[in-house]
């Protein structure tokens, strides 16, 4: 059985082309539009990868495709294969 604490891991996703065509458009409503698409691209990742109750986003980050969430090891893990995808790094503070 893996470990119960839960440390701050950063998930960044595969290619979306719909990603590409928000980032484009530089006005206020696409702006809106890119945060409001990856928030809920992001929550669903999560609600069907991981148990509710059992993670807590942090933030989307919008300059690339990913999310910062506060997961265990395990969990880091399950993400790691899901799809879409492409790298998940537990946060690393530097000295």
């Amino acid at each position: 059985m893996g470990s119960t604490k839960t440390e701050l891991y950063f998930v960044f996703m595969n290619y979306d082309p719909e990603y590409q065509r928000l980032r484009a458009d530089r006005t206020k409503k696409g702006a809106y539009e890119l945060d409001l698409y990856l928030s809920r691209k992001h929550d669903e990742l999560l609600a069907s990868t991981l148990l509710a109750g059992t993670y807590k986003k942090t933030l989307s980050l919008v300059i690339v495709d990913g999310f910062a969430v506060e997961i265990t090891e395990a969990q880091a893990n399950v993400l790691r294969s899901a799809n879409g995808v492409r790298v998940v790094e537990k946060n690393q503070e530097l000295a």
